[in-house]
């Protein structure tokens, strides 16, 4: 019989995730002049040397892709890594940046529908309920902007592909594991960076990087690529796209808090009412009801299914990638 904590347990890997990807904005600002192709090649280098590093110590060899397998890979890091990158670059010159934070607050709806299908299964009605809810929540934190036609383009690109970001990798994540899917998306992501890099910024680019800019890249190496991309893929494989998707809206609630930390911003009374409309919906969404003849904890029938894994696998614009 499951009890509340161990239905509960599945969802810290994703939720220390988000709180990462959230809490870096600051440090991603600091690359707001850097060359960003280079600095992001360098970055994605970087995380998959450590994530090779860290696969090692716990015992997991990641495997070659094949078949179809490349296609979602590829796919995952052309559009969840590089697209994602570029329209939020040029979303920001067209639109406030609250504008691109909040279009992409909207990714748990885009989860909540799509995810439980590529999983083949129906969409949680508890889920679907509760993502406009995160979303509203997400909304009153980061607040509207000034934008126009090019803008709101932009922002929907940027939204589409922070979903495709979970929802590609859900095909793959079985055979692949979380630690293979990060592997795989991190060197994919700086093959394609460098050749961006090289070719819009010229090769020697990675001189104009600064010192604090290096360091920069190292944290989000570190900690918002290898490390969060483990977590956030270990959750989506245990509880599904659909019921982790409603985690993204930690992100603006850990980046509110550490404007706070840092000195940059105290929380006005509608980012207060924010983060408790999020909690609210993720409250909502998130937790497990006790149904008849099943025991405490256990999920009601309409709330997404785990399926085991195979024997064989072991206001900012949002810059987490």
């Amino acid at each position: 019989m499951d009890t509340p904590s161990a239905s509960f347990a599945p969802l810290v890997p994703g939720m220390v995730g988000m709180v990462l990807v959230g809490s870096s904005v600051g440090v991603s600002h600091a690359l707001v002049d850097a060359p960003l192709f280079t600095a992001q090649a360098v970055r994605y280098a970087a995380a998959t040397l450590i994530l090779l590093l860290l696969a090692r110590l716990a015992g997991v060899r990641p495997v070659r892709p094949r078949g179809r397998e490349w296609l979602w890979l590829t796919g995952l890091a052309v559009t969840g890594l590089v697209l994602f990158n570029v329209a939020v670059m040029r979303g920001v010159a067209h639109a406030e940046p609250a504008v691109i934070a909040v279009a992409v607050a909207s990714v748990p709806v885009v989860l909540g529908v799509l995810g439980p299908l590529l999983e083949r299964r129906s969409p949680s009605r508890q889920v679907l309920l509760a993502a406009p809810v995160v979303v509203a929540g997400a909304v009153l934190v980061e607040g509207t902007g000034r934008t126009d036609a090019a803008g709101v383009g932009w922002a929907a690109l940027a939204l589409g592909c922070e979903a495709a970001f979970t929802l590609l990798a859900v095909p793959v994540l079985g055979r692949h594991t979380p630690w293979g899917v990060s592997v795989h998306a991190s060197w994919l992501g700086a093959v394609l960076f460098a050749v961006l890099g090289v070719t819009y910024e010229g090769p020697t680019a990675a001189r104009e990087v600064t010192d604090t800019q290096w360091a920069a890249v190292g944290y989000l190496a570190l900690l918002v690529t290898a490390v969060a991309f483990v977590l956030w893929y270990s959750t989506v494989r245990t509880v599904g796209a659909g019921r982790a998707g409603l985690l993204t809206g930690l992100a603006p609630l850990a980046a509110a808090g550490a404007g706070t930390v840092t000195g940059t911003g105290v929380p006005g009374a509608t980012v207060w009412l924010g983060i408790a409309v999020v909690i609210g919906g993720l409250v909502g969404g998130l937790r497990t009801r006790r149904t008849p003849g099943i025991g405490i904890g256990m999920a009601s029938a309409d709330a997404p299914s785990v399926q085991a894994p195979p024997a064989d696998a072991p206001s900012t614009a949002p810059t987490r990638r």
